[in-house]
């Protein structure tokens, strides 16, 4: 899924999408504005219910760390809730609970994203919340040590004891041997335990300036008051020193690359992932018409085959998520007790041949596209949907007119199109392979 617009000069300077007609009223709604502290604001204003939901991007995530902090950009979601000057320790959900609202945020690799639901009359409150801890985030000591326990906790639940976590954790070490992708979004544990208090005022006042961040407001609301709280509570926040530019030194790979790892477990897993092209990039797009063919749905090509046809494996899904810098296609295959890895390896293979050589069927090809845009326009039927769509497209993509027009681009990419896809990108030698291995509890 889904660059931000200071990524590439040149993303402004497209030519604007054209939109499907659905899509027309959405476009012309948005009002863009940017305060002198660099804040990018976007409203979205509709009555259809009387709630607002309200995002903050802020453009940093595992992408952004070094060796010795791997794991600060989600270490920070976790304190952002901690209390800030105004609104102290704990207060930030209840003040939003007790107005009807409800909060949550998230981070990859590349972004931090927070959000709220509420009704519309508990916007300014909302406002006033969201700026005191961009304004004023208190780092204490005492706050670092206890969401540094909940963190480390939350790794050894996620990672250090979940299968698929301990798998994509090693896989994400053979994809990339230089680039920042290869550590994990949660941390290496160490890293974890050792971030200190003057790292996270360093990243602070970095990555949380205003002008590494864009703000999302959909919802019933008045543009004009709504345009005039933000100024009143964000434009006095002082902007940041700008963060670093990544350098992708990422060589290229001449090779399979392969590990092991050995788990308790009934059975046999693999994990398999090829690197891709970063987001922006045209064949961005026809991968997710790829992804959608061979994964979404019980009539997919490898659930058709592997699971219902071959009987190998009990489960398959193919991840492709757009990344500021090349990212990676994943599959991920869940097999029977006694199945063969080596076996079920091949039968995923001579599935992916197909598709290289020949391509998808005209049906396949059609339900993908109908499939992807379906899903789009279903985000966008919601305040919440349409904030976080459009905020990803203009972070992903550098423009989120370029997000609403991807309808009318996935309906015209071509069966030929994604047959060289399959064969640039999920060439054998382009290839990273996991296989779980289960070991009797007694071993562990």
């Amino acid at each position: 899924m889904p660059k931000p617009a200071t990524r590439t000069s040149s993303r402004s300077k497209r030519p604007a999408p054209t939109l499907p007609p659905a899509l027309e009223a959405i476009a012309k709604s948005v009002i863009e504005v940017t305060l002198p502290n660099g804040l990018q604001v976007r409203l979205l204003p509709s009555d259809a219910v009387p709630t607002c939901s309200f995002y903050t991007f802020f453009r940093v995530g595992s992408r952004n760390e070094i060796p010795g902090t791997t794991g600060i950009s989600h270490l920070f979601e976790h304190m952002m809730f901690n209390g800030a000057k105004k609104y102290g320790p704990g207060q930030f959900d209840r003040v939003l609970e007790s107005s009807g609202g409800t909060s949550n945020a998230y981070t990859s690799n590349d972004v931090t994203v927070y959000y709220e639901d509420f009704m519309s009359e508990a916007l300014e409150k909302v406002i006033d919340l969201e700026s005191d801890r961009m304004r004023s985030l208190q780092v204490t000591p005492k706050m670092l040590e206890s969401e540094r326990k909940v963190v480390m906790e939350e790794r050894r639940l996620r990672v250090d004891n979940e299968i698929g976590g301990l798998m994509d954790e090693e896989l994400s070490t053979l994809v990339w041997k230089a680039h920042p992708y290869r550590w994990p979004v949660i941390g290496w544990m160490k890293d974890i335990e050792n971030i200190k208090r003057e790292d996270c005022l360093d990243y602070f006042r970095t990555y949380y300036a205003p002008n590494n961040a864009t703000l999302y407001l959909s919802g019933d609301f008045e543009p004009k008051k709504a345009l005039a709280m933000i100024r009143k509570y964000y434009a006095g926040i002082k902007a940041g020193p700008g963060a670093p530019p990544v350098l992708d030194s990422e060589p290229e790979q001449k090779g399979e690359r392969r590990a092991e790892v050995r788990h308790p477990a009934q059975a046999p897993s693999l994990m398999i992932a090829w690197r891709g092209p970063q987001g922006t990039d045209a064949d961005t797009l026809v991968l997710d018409v790829l992804q959608y063919a061979l994964s979404v749905g019980q009539s997919s090509r490898l659930t058709r085959a592997l699971v219902f046809e071959q009987e190998i494996a009990i489960g398959i899904s193919v991840d492709w998520t757009w990344r500021f810098d090349p990212g990676a296609f994943t599959i991920v295959m869940e097999l029977k007790q006694h199945a063969d890895p080596k076996k079920a390896e091949a039968a995923l293979y001579a599935e992916i041949k197909k598709v290289a050589d020949h391509g998808l069927e005209p049906r396949e090809l059609e339900k993908a596209k109908n499939n992807l845009s379906a899903h789009l326009l279903r985000e966008l039927a919601t305040n919440n949907g349409r904030a976080h769509a459009l905020g990803t497209y203009e972070l992903m993509l550098g423009d989120w007119r370029q997000g609403l027009a991807l309808p009318s681009r996935y309906e015209s990419i071509t069966g030929d199109q994604v047959k060289a896809a399959a064969a640039r990108y999920l060439a054998p030698e382009r290839r990273s392979v996991v296989t779980l291995v289960p070991t009797p509890e007694v071993e562990a």
